[in-house]
Parts: structure tokens; sequence; C-alpha cells
């Protein structure tokens, strides 16, 4: 498939972002980019975040009480 140079202007902290995360998963730049356009436009990352969201409010409560767990004061809970 043929490539197109495209241009954008970010600021630098999301260029840093991008170069970070794009060397984390192995990716040039561009590809990343193209990663990130074609899993928006196909969907897929909206569906993940509905799934990460439906998946929250499912659970919620046992992350609402590990949290409290954490912060209970040492022997707030011995019986």
């Amino acid at each position: 498939m043929a490539k197109t140079q495209l241009g954008a202007r970010v600021d630098e902290d999301v260029a840093e972002i991008a170069r970070a995360r794009a060397a984390d998963l192995g990716l040039s730049i561009g590809d990343y980019l193209a990663r990130l356009v074609q899993d928006d436009a196909s969907g897929l990352r909206a569906r993940s975040v509905d799934a990460a969201a439906r998946f929250l409010a499912e659970h919620q409560g046992i992350f609402d009480e590990a949290e409290e767990a954490q912060q209970a004061p040492r022997g707030a809970r011995a019986a």
C-alpha cells in the first residue's frame, strides 16, 4: 500500500507521549498514529472505552471497598 505523508502540530508533551508509546509498542510514530486512527475509525476505541465503563460500573463497589480498606488506620478493623 502506498504511503502518504501527513503533517501535524502538537504540544511538545503530546509529542513526547506519542514517541514513548510508539517505542513501548515497538512501532514508528507513523505506524503508531496509523493504528490510533484505524482503531478510532473502526469503533474499536469507543467499544473498548464502553466496555471499561461497564466493567467499572459493575464492580465499583469492590474498588471502593479496597480503597477504604487501604485508607483505614491500622487497627481500625481489628475485632
